[in-house]
């Protein structure tokens, strides 16, 4: 299969719900039955269910078990379905929550990627005429920024790699070569949008008219924009838009030009929403991120539970698509808390600490109290007079529905804890609990 291949789904969103069902029946039956003759781990647990991929479909998806990333950290060779020469490009997922896994890809895998990432971009908006300033990382094994870049590539985009840089390198970047769009963390680009206003650099408004936002969310449950999604926006005078997406999955899920959802892309890959007790859940029914990535050579997975919390959103979208839609990242699952008889998220917190005029960074902890409750401890840096513990504690209860332990540091302190070397992603949950 070659890149031209990939291309013959590129406008399947557009399709009828009844045809796009087709193709991705016809396409996930292909994959099981790849997985069954290359994968050793899937053969293995084939053979353990007497599973016949022939008779697998979107309907029973479901008799095949969940593969996670314990699964993957144990055995992580088992899950390669090529032979090593075949392997073109090496990666590392994040290890936000646990061992990093190591992804190998193949010439066919990176096609694969660039695809993905032209369709996002697409729907997005962009088309050859755009200048994309990268500002995640390309080396550290890390695949964001291939992927980004390869997309670029694939839509005829100029691509910036400028990386992860200091703010005056950026602005020297966006000064001499003029970008119109940006992709990268959403806490960075409103950081450098202030940066560029306090050194009254105006030029970027001028040309600057998307921003790709990646690994922190814009939306919030009802799909309305969090206050950094505002300020981004406002700031820049441009469309910010959110995506999701994880190492093992290499598919990224990316809002269109009417911000409400990543559009699954049928042709890549079949995304179930599951309950604690591993049951498909109905479409704005909340539960983990199961995502089976299909046309995937290198590493193909199966059912893999990405540990993340969101819902799927099954209404047709006002861009005239007709794919499903993936809503905001509401947590993570590992990072459940329970406080004072409530199941709570960091992301809750983080919501209300990002509307609180005052606040320049924050990270939360989360420790044993007892077998029934967490104790919450909230850290942030804070400047204004309305920034008092009191009034931030009362804001958190108003919203939800308990009132954590707040101490306010002073910002490098904050920084220091959120910005490790030790991690590629800042890090705002610190979890203390005994396993």
């Amino acid at each position: 299969m070659c890149m031209k291949d990939f291309g013959a789904y590129k406008e399947i969103g557009f399709s009828s719900a009844d045809s796009i069902k087709s193709v991705q029946q016809r396409l996930l039956r292909k994959h099981i039955t790849y997985c069954k003759e290359h994968s050793p781990f899937y053969q293995s647990v084939f053979k353990k269910y007497n599973i016949n991929p022939r008779k697998i479909g979107l309907d029973n998806l479901c008799d095949i078990p969940f593969t996670d990333k314990a699964d993957i950290e144990n055995d992580n060779d088992a899950f390669l379905a090529i032979s090593p020469e075949k392997i073109e490009d090496t990666v590392f997922s994040s290890g936000t929550t646990g061992k990093s896994i190591k992804i190998s890809y193949t010439e066919l895998d990176l096609s694969r990627l660039a695809y993905n990432e032209e369709k996002s971009f697409l729907a997005c908006g962009f088309d050859d005429k755009d200048v994309v300033l990268l500002t995640c990382t390309l080396d550290r094994c890390f695949v964001a920024g291939l992927a980004y870049y390869l997309g670029v590539r694939a839509v005829g985009a100029t691509a910036i790699r400028n990386g992860l840089n200091t703010l005056e390198s950026h602005a020297e970047v966006i000064q001499r070569i003029r970008p119109t769009a940006i992709v990268g963390v959403p806490s960075f680009i409103r950081k450098l949008g202030f940066f560029l206003d306090e050194e009254k650099m105006t030029v970027r408004k001028e040309n600057v008219s998307k921003l790709v936002c990646i690994g922190e969310p814009l939306r919030g449950e009802k799909l309305e924009s969090l206050k950094m999604a505002v300020d981004i926006e406002e700031t820049w005078g441009a469309k910010a838009y959110s995506t999701y997406s994880s190492s093992e999955i290499v598919t990224t899920f990316c809002e269109c030009a009417a911000q409400t959802g990543g559009h699954l892309h049928p042709d890549l890959a079949v995304v179930e929403i599951v309950d604690e007790k591993g049951i498909v859940l109905g479409p704005r029914e909340k539960g983990e991120v199961v995502v089976t990535p299909m046309r995937v050579e290198g590493m193909p997975l199966v059912r893999f539970k990405t540990g993340d919390i969101s819902f799927i959103i099954d209404e047709p979208c006002s861009c005239g698509r007709y794919t499903l839609r993936l809503g905001p990242i509401l947590g993570r699952k590992k990072q459940m808390m329970k406080v004072a008889g409530t199941t709570i998220y960091p992301q809750a917190i983080y919501s209300v600490l990002e509307e609180i005029d005052g606040v320049k960074g924050y990270y939360i902890t989360a420790s044993s109290k007892n077998e029934l409750s967490d104790a919450v401890e909230v850290y942030l840096a804070a400047e204004g007079s309305g920034c008092t513990v009191e009034t931030i504690q009362n804001k958190l209860q108003a919203r939800i529905r308990f009132k954590p332990r707040v101490f306010i540091r002073d910002e490098e302190f904050i920084k220091g804890q959120v910005y490790s070397q030790k991690s590629r992603k800042p890090t705002r949950f610190i979890d203390k609990r005994i396993k």
